[in-house]
């Protein structure tokens, strides 16, 4: 329906007069067509909006009035248990602060009790003990204890090889007829005495309880000074011979060593079975 029709212009005419002063009210209805809402500006401009506002703000000013009255008679009032409950406050922080782990130093509180606090005994370190030296043989069949030592060498080491007890014997007389159970440098070989010995010998190049010598091949100088290395090597050898556990002690000492005196063996071999008796007891 288009906005000249003139049944439109009678229900306008219809409509109740707007107040004076409302200018926005003419502009709301055209016709039956509603425009949208007015600015917030236009409803600040209407008298029951300004009514409105004067009456809140003289609410406003009526509770400021009141408040400062309060404000002005909380003044006059003692300022004892504030202090007081300030003082309260900073003594339960003070003690908080106390227990704190997160602090420099404690404060110090005098106990009263006189008696002062059991401390913690420290703690006492054990002295570490000392090695124990292996108990020394005791010396059997006239030997002294250097020749005793010399001999429980040996036949550990043949213990360690897991050689027979015969072999043993044959190792300890060997060794009682070329050194007399005593580890001997050579006089021919300087280099010898460097190394720990019992005394010396003359016997071209061989050194150590069996005498062996460095240019035949049984080792250099530092290992042939060593007792347990000539040991063991005198029971390598021996292992090499066939039949060495059937032959006669002077036959199974001479196929080793290859010695000038062959026969001189034997007159050991009494002695050699009670040390190794006394030694694997």
């Amino acid at each position: 329906m288009h906005a000249d029709d003139p049944s439109d212009q009678k229900l306008t005419k219809a409509l109740p007069a707007t107040r004076p002063g409302d200018a926005a009210s003419t502009e709301r209805t055209i016709g039956r067509h509603r425009l949208p809402d007015p600015p917030r500006r236009a409803l600040l401009g209407s008298t029951s909006v300004r009514v409105a506002l004067a009456t809140g703000v003289t609410c406003c000013l009526g509770l400021t009035a009141v408040a400062t009255a309060r404000g002005a008679e909380d003044t006059t009032r003692p300022v004892e248990p504030l202090a007081e409950a300030v003082a309260d406050r900073a003594a339960i922080a003070d003690e908080r602060a106390s227990r704190s782990l997160d602090r420099d130093a404690a404060p110090m509180r005098v106990s009263p009790s006189p008696a002062a606090k059991p401390t913690a005994s420290p703690t006492v370190r054990k002295a570490a003990k000392k090695p124990v030296k292996p108990r020394r043989p005791r010396p059997v069949a006239g030997l002294d204890q250097t020749q005793m030592d010399n001999a429980k060498i040996i036949v550990d080491t043949g213990l360690e090889l897991k050689m027979p007890r015969r072999a043993l014997v044959v190792a300890l007389a060997t060794a009682m007829q070329e050194s007399n159970l005593y580890n001997l440098a050579s006089d021919v070989l300087p280099e010898s005495a460097e190394y720990p010995h019992q005394g010396s010998g003359s016997d071209h190049d061989s050194v150590g309880l069996f005498q062996q010598r460095p240019s035949s091949g049984w080792g250099t100088v530092a290992e042939l000074m060593r007792p347990s290395y000539a040991a063991r090597a005198f029971y390598t050898a021996l292992n090499e011979i066939p039949g060495w556990q059937d032959m006669s002690l002077t036959a199974a000492a001479q196929a080793v060593q290859i010695s000038g005196f062959p026969d001189a063996y034997a007159q050991h071999e009494e002695r050699a079975s009670t040390v190794a008796a006394a030694l694997t007891a």
